[in-house]
């Protein structure tokens, strides 16, 4: 992966904090495990309220991690004073997402002004394995002199 330059020094604290922000993540217990310029990590426990029918964490929910690592990668890079904002995602579902934690991993592939794309992989952790279950690329905006909203709505 390529050494990026965040625009602003305070990144990793302007990521956690519109982390904290997401009431989806909340929601469904996710967490920020790791901010580094250009590439973001997520880990979603296990719960069975977040399954399909077979048990498998459910594809909206995998998808909803790889959007958020995706796009916090992104806006790790992004300057001061702005927001991000996804135009598009494709996710794969390479596996069924089936293990006791789902963690998924964003990197930037390509940062631009305004449009910049990213990339995610998710994988399922089960009894001390990790195995792919999911692939995401992403079109992501940079809103620039429009910071993340202080509350929702």
């Amino acid at each position: 992966m390529p050494a990026f330059q965040p625009k602003d020094e305070n990144f990793a604290e302007k990521v956690s904090d519109s982390f904290g922000r997401q009431s989806i993540m909340a929601l469904i217990g996710a967490r920020l495990v790791r901010v580094d310029p250009g590439e973001v990590e997520i880990a979603l426990p296990f719960r069975e309220d977040l399954c399909q029918q077979h048990g498998f964490f459910h594809a909206g929910v995998t998808s909803t991690i790889a959007d958020s690592a995706g796009g916090y990668a992104g806006f790790s890079l992004f300057p001061a004073g702005s927001s991000v904002l996804t135009v598009e995602f494709k996710v794969n579902l390479l596996a069924p997402a089936d293990g006791e934690l789902l963690r998924a991993v964003g990197r930037v592939l390509k940062p631009g002004r305004t449009l910049t794309v990213t990339e995610a992989e998710v994988s399922a952790v089960k009894n001390g394995e990790q195995r792919v279950c999911a692939h995401m690329v992403q079109t992501l905006m940079c809103l620039q002199g429009r910071a993340d909203m202080p509350t929702a709505g």
